[in-house]
């Protein structure tokens, strides 16, 4: 019986093509009227793109997106922290990618379009409500627009990919309330700009409460020979600060957060030059929500930012909204399209993600430029007469191993879903 999926964003629509791929239908609901490419750049860590190559995206992939090089930190000042290789770089047997969310998204839909079709993928259908029935569950939906009922359906399970404010988690936890924000806020913008460093650099400079991050998502210039450069400026304001928590993705004022980083110019990267040529920048809370102690009830489950939301540090939200879709999809062809299933794939997720919320927290594998900034804030010479090589070493592989993404390991493993002999197939679900 069909899967009905609420939330047709990069963890839904990865569901549906894994789904798909070992031959159980799906059906996807979306909020929205039309399903556009939206958003700014994000990372696809190596973890995450070895499943959607195993979904056939590799050669979209590589026409799109950046295969990322390295990562490395700086300073206030500019000065070199830490650096790693990232991707094939480092090892890994897939790469990293630096993309434009809205272009991943787009590489997945029309996917989704072509091997679904799209009458299984249907917009303007917000879930509103779920009963479940003697062989599965059978889901109600309302155009949000008119508030006019949508339609009903029914199918084996029903999984939550409808993000940080999903409607099938306010109704499993109705206490809950808004996302929590902790004070700090996020600019986001995309420059055309000349390359820096390798040209598949991500970098990120400053500390907790001032921080710029930027990386390239274009992998050829324009006409006049610039590179699309995604960048994010990010400030922890003070206690005193009203933010405007009517407006949850708000144009951004420039001229209210270029002052904080006015001397930011590293010779090799002009930060005030990055934010003053963006033609448009968005404004965004710094959010998550706390770990709750259960994802699946009966014949529902979260999945993605319905199940984890979690700060965006370390590159982690799209890839662990990846890495749930596939687990899902592990264990539907394990167990049919059960509640067994659902409580399956919540045993190994659930404990995961838990712990990388609570890390990105503490700022993740960014807790080296804390440092640095604690222990030498009018700057330095060299790192290690701040930090130790094994300071650093230390953090950086902590965050691997907690996200799931350390080289040898993910190597070594098997991948989550394999796929059984075609005789199988039918018979899942």
């Amino acid at each position: 019986m069909t899967v009905l999926i609420a939330g047709g964003g990069i963890g839904g629509l990865t569901l549906a093509l894994s789904l798909h791929q070992i031959g159980v239908p799906a059906k996807v609901f979306e909020s929205v009227p039309a399903l556009r490419p939206l958003g700014v750049g994000i990372n696809v860590l190596p973890h995450a793109v070895r499943e959607l190559i195993e979904l056939g995206l590799l050669d979209k992939l590589d026409a799109a997106a950046v295969r990322t090089k390295e990562l490395a930190y700086f300073s206030k000042h500019g000065k070199p922290i830490w650096s790693e290789p990232r991707g094939l770089e480092a090892g890994y047997r897939w790469p990293q990618f630096s993309v434009h969310r809205g272009t991943l998204h787009q590489i997945l839909l029309d996917a989704a379009d072509e091997r679904l079709g799209r009458e299984n993928i249907l917009t303007s259908h917000h879930l509103s409500g779920w009963t479940e029935t003697s062989n599965g569950v059978r889901a109600e939906f309302i155009d949000k627009a008119t508030g006019k009922p949508a339609g009903r359906y029914d199918g084996a399970l029903l999984i939550a990919a409808d993000g940080i404010h999903s409607a099938v988690r306010e109704k499993l936890y109705p206490q809950e309330g808004p996302p929590i924000w902790n004070g700090r806020i996020l600019w986001r913008g995309i420059t055309a700009s000349d390359a820096f460093l390798s040209g598949r650099t991500m970098i990120m400079a400053g500390h907790e409460v001032l921080k710029f991050v930027c990386y390239c998502i274009s992998k050829e210039p324009d006409a006049s020979g610039k590179f699309q450069i995604n960048w994010v400026a990010e400030r922890h304001m003070p206690p005193t600060y009203q933010w405007r928590r009517e407006d949850y993705n708000r144009t951004a004022k420039l001229d209210e957060f270029l002052p904080w980083f006015k001397d930011w110019k590293f010779g090799w990267l002009d930060v005030p030059g990055l934010i003053r040529d963006c033609p448009h920048a968005y404004e965004y809370p710094l959010v998550d929500r706390d770990p709750i102690p259960q994802w699946t009830f009966g014949k529902v489950t979260l999945m993605g930012d319905a199940a984890h939301p979690m700060y965006p540090i370390g590159s982690n939200g799209a890839s662990q909204a990846i890495l749930d879709a596939r687990v899902i999809t592990r264990e539907i062809l394990a167990h049919g399209a059960t509640s067994a299933a659902l409580l399956a794939y919540e045993a190994e997720r659930r404990p995961a993600t838990t712990e990388l919320v609570m890390l990105n927290r503490r700022n993740g594998p960014e807790q080296v430029m804390q440092l640095v900034e604690e222990r030498a804030p009018d700057g330095f010479n060299l790192v290690t007469d701040v930090l130790s090589l094994k300071e650093l070493e230390d953090i950086a592989a902590n965050y691997k191993r907690v996200a799931g993404f350390q080289v040898e390991a993910l190597n070594a493993k098997p991948p989550i879903v394999v796929m059984p002999a075609p005789s199988h197939l039918s018979s899942v679900g």
